[in-house]
């Protein structure tokens, strides 16, 4: 199983560069402008994987092909950021690099796993493995000693030994625009898609500080005094004089340059009777956020979103709850998912279905109350069904060198008996 695992990732491999135009438009919108690598052509992509109405750009150009090129850890872990920026996981996640054998090398087999288990670290060791890509963070609360007792500190320690990196993008990968919830809900058909939880972006100064002062040398004695007690922050102001004489001065700074600032003008009379202070707000990420709600192109019934969805998520069997006053015959025409443990996120949404991994049974009781309908498919089976997309990304921007697979070992732990 190991073996044949690993020949059909290079079979993978040799498909993805043999067809130029697949490769071309397989790759996704970096949601970042600083990061594009060349100028997008972008044009939707169909096909039982990925949401129709999500656009990927071709943002890697073919002449940046590495057919014998070696990549070493950190190579890899930039295309990964280029993928899905790690600024758009959740604060509460534990994203990015948890694992980091102390001798570098080459990089030659990536195995993508939603769960990091002890079956996959096996089938990792089997493949003589050099990175795993964990969708969920196998290290997630903070700990105080490796030892064998507990089954996650000892994949940790196995890894370690073997010089297996392990990664884990989670939450960022919900979140980037063509990610996985949009991957989900293009499982029940296109339609017009848009973010329930939008992302922002990272803004290092968070307040504007505004003030008068009656002479450009009381300016540059207070500006002297602020930028004295800054702890290093930089202070971005803009100087207009009005008609009234004095001189109008609009400043931004970060959350730990506020205090100091405000005590500095509270020192002077003028600066302190004009004082006004505003909270900015973070830019949002036009796409890019936790769950999808989706108008559908063409209304479907319940039935048949059932059976898009076991087909998309190549399940037999899901779990339904109808809304009150609905049957399988009613019309769905609006659809909000939440790849995982979607609650959180879709309640209060107004929509025909839910379609997520799990909710408490309250939850599904308060949404089936207000006529929504419910699929839940378990945890990660909302989500596994990405590694074979996220393969197709991530290989086709690599050099042929790197094998990358998806691990026959991973399942949800919960099955129908």
């Amino acid at each position: 199983m190991l073996t044949g695992c690993r020949n059909i990732s290079r079979r993978f491999l040799s498909h993805t560069r043999t067809v130029g135009s697949r490769r071309n438009t397989s790759l996704l919108s970096h949601p970042l402008p600083a990061h594009t690598l060349c100028s997008p052509t972008s044009r939707p992509i169909s096909g039982p994987q990925l949401a129709p109405s999500v656009p990927f750009s071709s943002t890697r150009c073919l002449s940046h092909s590495h057919h014998n090129t070696i990549m070493d850890l950190k190579e890899v872990l930039q295309v990964l950021e280029q993928l899905a920026p790690l600024s758009l996981a959740e604060s509460w996640d534990n994203v990015g690099l948890l694992v980091e054998p102390s001798k570098a090398r080459p990089l030659n087999t990536i195995l993508l796993t939603n769960d990091l288990t002890e079956s996959v670290m096996d089938e990792a060791l089997a493949m003589n493995c050099d990175l795993i890509i964990s969708y969920h963070p196998p290290l997630f609360r903070p700990i105080k000693r490796l030892v064998q007792k507990d089954w996650k500190q000892r994949l940790a320690i196995r890894a370690l030994e073997a010089g297996i990196a392990i990664f884990s993008p989670h939450t960022s990968w919900d979140s980037v625009k063509g990610g996985v919830n949009d991957w989900l809900v293009g499982g029940v058909g296109s339609g017009k898609v848009s973010v329930i939880s939008q992302a922002t972006g990272d803004a290092s100064h968070s307040h504007k500080v505004e003030f008068t002062v009656r002479s450009d040398e009381e300016l540059n004695t207070v500006m002297e005094e602020m930028k004295a007690c800054d702890s290093g922050t930089t202070l971005q102001h803009s100087v207009s004089r009005p008609d009234n004489g004095g001189i109008h001065v609009s400043l931004t700074c970060s959350d730990s340059a506020l205090t100091p600032s405000v005590q500095t003008l509270l020192r002077h009379s003028t600066p302190s009777q004009s004082l006004n202070i505003l909270q900015l707000q973070k830019p949002p990420l036009p796409g890019h956020g936790q769950g999808r709600l989706s108008i559908l192109d063409q209304p479907v019934t319940v039935a048949t979103a059932v059976q898009k969805m076991k087909s998309h998520l190549g399940l037999n069997h899901l779990r339904l709850a109808l809304g009150v006053g609905q049957t399988l015959e009613s019309t769905v025409s609006t659809v909000a998912v939440c790849a995982g443990s979607g609650a959180s996120v879709l309640m209060g949404v107004r929509a025909d279905l839910y379609v997520t991994g799990e909710m408490s049974h309250h939850e599904v009781l308060d949404a089936a109350a207000k006529g929504t309908s419910v699929i839940l498919s378990d945890h990660s089976n909302s989500e596994r069904g990405f590694l074979l997309v996220f393969r197709e990304r991530l290989a086709v921007r690599l050099p042929d060198t790197v094998t990358v697979a998806v691990s026959q070992a991973d399942k949800d732990p919960l099955e129908v008996v």
